[in-house]
């Protein structure tokens, strides 16, 4: 079982008070979970952000259960969950639209295998939900700064030299962040979508 070093020492640094841990803390795991949230509620931004603030709370007041077994990302995605739910029961009215995209083994097995439902209208609105699904599953899965820096430039408008002043980096540094981070997502877009495209092909030929 692997064991994650850097967060290990992360959370050791937080548990020592020490105020730079708890800048990066929040830096690296807002926005991601903001991603995370997001469409699981119906893209509700204002309980979106109530939501990652109460886990990233919460996270803070059990730090010390942490044990390094999972990536610090990935347990802060199980709070978060708890949290989503919470919210839920709160908001009958909004049951029905939370959906916890990779939580259960079925939907695990329809990002790699994905098959539409009958009917036209129906087809399409499948379609888009999936491709904005998948756009989110990868973008959760992207290192933080790449994930931060593609919502900044393509979702945002920031330009690359906003962008650079944000990750306190060169012009010319920020390029080549924005050009690995698109890399990655193509590749981990790519492996999650290819069900998905091979189906839209199949109904063109």
């Amino acid at each position: 079982m692997p064991i994650y070093l850097e967060d290990k020492k992360l959370v050791k640094r937080l548990l020592a008070g020490d105020e730079r841990a708890f800048a990066q803390f929040f830096d690296e795991n807002f926005s991601r979970l903001y991603r995370f949230v997001l469409p699981r509620i119906s893209h509700d931004r204002q309980s979106t952000n109530e939501i990652v603030q109460a886990t990233l709370a919460r996270s803070l007041r059990k730090i010390s259960t942490y044990r390094g077994e999972s990536a610090l990302f990935t347990w802060l995605c199980v709070i978060c969950r708890n949290e989503i739910v919470d919210w839920a029961r709160r908001n009958e009215t909004y049951r029905a639209n939370v959906v916890l995209v990779e939580d259960l083994p079925e939907i695990r097995e329809i990002v790699d295998s994905l098959t539409a439902p009958v009917g036209n209208d129906a087809v399409t609105q499948y379609e888009k939900h999936e491709v904005c699904r998948l756009i989110q599953v990868a973008l959760d899965k992207l290192p933080p700064k790449y994930g931060d820096a593609l919502e900044w430039k393509y979702i945002e408008g920031y330009s690359v030299k906003e962008i650079a002043q944000r990750m306190n980096l060169s012009p010319q540094a920020t390029q080549s962040l924005l050009a690995r981070a698109k890399n990655s997502f193509r590749a981990i877009y790519s492996t999650l979508a290819g069900p998905l495209m091979s189906e839209l092909q199949s109904r063109k030929i």
